[in-house]
């Protein structure tokens, strides 16, 4: 709760006679033209005179939508030293001999080219891991829990596409205003 929501909850509980004026939002701000939010995105990816905390925080914003609130609180998780362990050891059949490093995170068999979706499958199949309902599973835990907006453009699907997830999960957030102003009540 941020401290003027403090307030104002104190002042309504009578507990403070302090009055902070509410701050009134008017909907989103103007977009970036798209042109320029990649431009800034490529510049973060590649400049390396920017300090490299700067660039990861502007191209999580610029690219998954997370805000400076969000962003602030990242902790470092196992899966980021797993993916610099992948990072670091990668191989595949294309990097035998190459002269430079694949920029493939899972680099396949053929040289410039990344694993093929049927042999990571099949990797995944062997470690007991079925994609499809791995992933639905994700999906419908997600739809639970993020508005289909925001899963959207989280996941790169069609709005439409999210509600139905939604729709299946029972994770409807139309509802949720009113469940809110319920609690209020209670």
């Amino acid at each position: 709760m941020s401290g003027g929501h403090f307030i104002r909850w104190a002042c309504t509980d009578k507990l403070t006679t302090v009055h902070v004026p509410a701050v009134r939002w008017n909907g989103p701000t103007q977009p970036l033209d798209d042109e320029h939010r990649w431009n800034v995105a490529r510049r973060l990816l590649h400049d390396d005179t920017l300090k490299p905390e700067d660039r990861l925080a502007g191209l999580l914003l610029l690219l998954y939508a997370q805000g400076p609130s969000a962003i602030h609180r990242l902790t470092t998780e196992p899966v980021a030293a797993l993916a610099r362990v992948v990072t670091a050891n990668r191989k595949g059949q294309a990097t035998i001999g190459a002269l430079a490093p694949s920029p493939w995170l899972f680099p396949g068999g053929q040289p410039g080219r990344p694993i093929s979706t049927t042999q990571l499958t099949q990797r995944l199949n062997q470690l007991g891991i079925r994609p499809n309902q791995a992933r639905s599973t994700a999906l419908f835990q997600l739809a639970t829990e993020i508005p289909a907006a925001i899963l959207a453009r989280t996941l790169g699907i069609r709005t439409d596409v999210a509600v139905a997830w939604q729709r299946l999960s029972a994770g409807v957030w139309a509802t949720y205003a009113a469940e809110v102003s319920r609690r209020k009540d209670s």
